[in-house]
């Protein structure tokens, strides 16, 4: 068995990759690991999305954490940063997310917070695979008696979430008509209560689970259906979520796709305005679209860039002081009132200011120029994945790709760190240019690793 987690939490195919055995031996090294030890039954929290396999994997991983003592405290179907919020609000010393995000179905995944509401660090990350993984030793015997765990309901998770977002929302969406895309996901038990008592007339889309339908052909992986929805229907606006609910993309009013960039810009260029963006800096990666860092050197604003994945843009805005980032993918991150990335608070920010503004996405969405771009992903198998480092054809390819596309334009091919899959990145200004490179490189690739 190879590492573990990704670059967000532990994902895999249901009852093959992730199984009810690796649950309860993840709660038990969770719990080792994370939980104070002067505290006989620490508190964990473990909320879930809709998929059919998050019971399964609810029920095992409470069973491996009620083994080591743990009062176990469930919140049902709840978006991943209501667990953010709720396991510090609740003063848990842990919080675990049941959810694959934008995955379909079949896949599922654990991701693990730590008392203080914050993805975990990659030691601590270690140190839990270390124990599964036969390196190190659960020290101490397992409780007996009155010292194994226990197992409650949070019967008002929900509700304190909901709550928390609108107590960051200063403008009301009084006026406004939106269509929601809630996945079939997390936000399906929250985003028409919270929209409609912030004062949105809502058009609810996607929102009846049924275990399997979750992302399929909706929310923000598949857009099609909302942006049609919003060009037959006279709406303000199309919001769109993932799985778990922790991504927001949008639709402006004339159909239109708004991704996390644009978001982003709009979002920074008010915050700079009020002198709310800490140090004039945004927080991206190294997929942020090049359109957005020419729009922050346009407008005063510094850009920095990381590694894909909302937990080092965060990882960033805590170590230097930053209050806002994201990626383009739709994981945006208000640091003044979430410790990740949190789709609906994202909605309700960006709808408020439109509100507040008295105008329209469309003409807000105009502020920054997109560089064309497009992505290719290619399926590989974990072999693939490392081979991809040192194989010298494909090496030889991108940097051949770079030297054509030179200073406007740019390469990156780089592995998922959720599914099995290898992503090429070409950005420049002519299209028709980078989708030659893209599908060269790609080609090079198949041939070599897949």
């Amino acid at each position: 068995m190879g590492r573990l987690f990704g670059t967000d939490g532990i994902r895999g195919i249901a009852n093959q990759d992730l199984t009810c055995e690796l649950a309860t031996q993840l709660g038990r090294a969770a719990a080792c690991v994370l939980t104070n030890k002067s505290n006989r039954h620490p508190k964990v929290l473990i909320g879930k999305d809709t998929r059919l396999s998050s019971d399964m994997l609810e029920t095992a991983m409470a069973a491996g954490l009620c083994s080591i003592g743990a009062s176990v405290v469930t919140l049902g179907v709840v978006p991943t940063p209501a667990v953010a919020y709720l396991v510090e609000k609740y003063k848990a010393d842990a919080g675990v997310m049941i959810s694959a995000s934008h995955n379909s179905y079949e896949y599922n995944g654990i991701k693990i917070f730590s008392g203080d509401g914050f993805k975990l660090p990659d030691d601590l990350e270690e140190r839990i695979e270390d124990i599964i993984l036969g390196k190190s030793d659960i020290s101490g015997e397992f409780p007996l008696e009155d010292g194994i765990g226990t197992v409650t309901h949070a019967e008002n998770a929900v509700r304190d979430y909901i709550d928390h977002v609108k107590s960051s929302v200063h403008f009301s969406l009084d006026g406004l008509h939106i269509a929601i895309d809630t996945a079939n996901g997390s936000a399906s038990a929250t985003a028409e209560t919270l929209f409609t008592e912030l004062g949105a007339k809502v058009e609810m889309l996607h929102d009846k689970p049924d275990g399997i339908n979750v992302n399929r052909d909706c929310g923000s992986t598949h857009m099609e259906s909302l942006i049609e929805y919003v060009k037959t229907h006279e709406v303000d606006a199309g919001v769109a979520f993932d799985g778990d609910a922790d991504r927001c993309l949008m639709v402006d009013e004339q159909g239109n796709f708004i991704d996390g960039d644009f978001i982003m810009a709009i979002c920074a260029m008010d915050m700079k305005s009020r002198g709310k963006l800490a140090k004039n800096t945004v927080v991206g990666t190294i997929m942020t679209n090049m359109g957005f860092q020419r729009f922050c050197e346009e407008h005063g604003m510094h850009f920095e860039a990381t590694k894909v994945g909302d937990r080092y843009v965060l990882e960033e805005m805590r170590l230097s002081g930053y209050n806002f980032g994201g990626e383009q993918s739709g994981h945006v991150i208000f640091r003044d009132f979430a410790t990740t990335g949190d789709g609906q608070l994202t909605a309700c920010q960006l709808l408020s200011l439109l509100r507040r503004r008295e105008g329209n996405l469309s003409s807000l969405a105009t502020l920054m120029q997109r560089f064309p771009q497009t992505i290719v992903n290619l399926q590989v198998s974990p072999e693939g994945k490392l081979a991809f480092y040192t194989d010298h054809k494909v090496r030889s390819a991108i940097d051949k790709a770079a030297e054509t596309l030179g200073k406007d334009g740019r390469i990156i091919v780089r592995p998922s760190g959720t599914e099995p899959l290898l992503r090429i990145m070409v950005e420049g200004k002519e299209e028709d240019l980078i989708e030659k490179i893209a599908n060269d490189v790609a080609e090079v690739i198949k041939a070599e690793l897949c």
